[in-house]
């Protein structure tokens, strides 16, 4: 006669449970910490991505193409509600201003000839996008690359250098880890990481000027 196969009491059961709980209760702000910071990084890789397309499209064009953050009434549509804005989760790649156009598909003769185009969606629109002159404080939010692949001298002063992608100061948290795009006046796009030293290859090259002492003459 065969012995019946002996199951969970509900004991064992509840205590099997609690210690699940408690499992994930513990892994739960990793878990949420690495969210965060796949939102980041997936913005970052898709702006240099677009990025190395204007600067790819200008060299095999032998003419300027400009890249463009913009910014869109809804995050999840790319239309022509669209405005240029230095602080834009949405990017353009076109030969001429995108602003109020941003739906018109790739043409080549229809303005703003746009080659490619991305809106940031739900997951990106969370995060906060500064972009910037080379001292990380002057706003920009576009860069026009020439047909040697190069920020066109003509308004290399003026071009976007740097893009900040991190979350807001009021949803930021000390999980996260920002990153940064810099773009040298050669046309070299890198991805880099502001809080490692500078020792470290990840290391960002872009840094704030140095607030002058109070009360030193101006």
């Amino acid at each position: 006669m065969r012995t019946p196969a002996r199951g969970f009491t509900l004991v064992e059961l509840v205590v099997v449970i609690a210690v699940l709980g408690l499992m994930m209760a513990a892994v739960a702000p990793d878990v949420s910490a690495w969210m965060r910071n796949l939102r980041i990084r997936n913005q970052a890789e898709s702006m240099q991505s677009g990025l190395q397309r204007a600067r790819a499209e200008a060299v095999r064009r032998n003419t300027p193409v400009t890249f463009w953050l913009v910014t869109l009434t809804d995050a999840d549509v790319l239309n022509n509600d669209c405005t240029r804005a230095a602080s834009g989760t949405s990017w353009v790649v076109s030969l001429d201003d995108p602003d109020g156009k941003c739906g018109t598909g790739p043409s080549t003769s229809e303005d703003p000839r746009l080659v490619v185009a991305h809106n940031a969606g739900d997951g990106g629109s969370r995060v906060a996008i500064s972009g910037t002159l080379p001292d990380l404080s002057t706003s920009a939010n576009k860069v026009t690359f020439d047909g040697f692949g190069r920020i066109a001298s003509a308004s290399v002063a003026t071009d976007l250098h740097a893009i900040a992608i991190a979350y807001p100061a009021d949803t930021a948290s000390s999980g996260d880890r920002p990153l940064r795009i810099e773009i040298t006046p050669g046309g070299q796009i890198r991805l880099c990481d502001p809080a490692v030293d500078s020792t470290d290859a990840r290391h960002c090259d872009y840094t704030a000027p140095t607030p002058a002492p109070s009360g030193s003459a101006s």
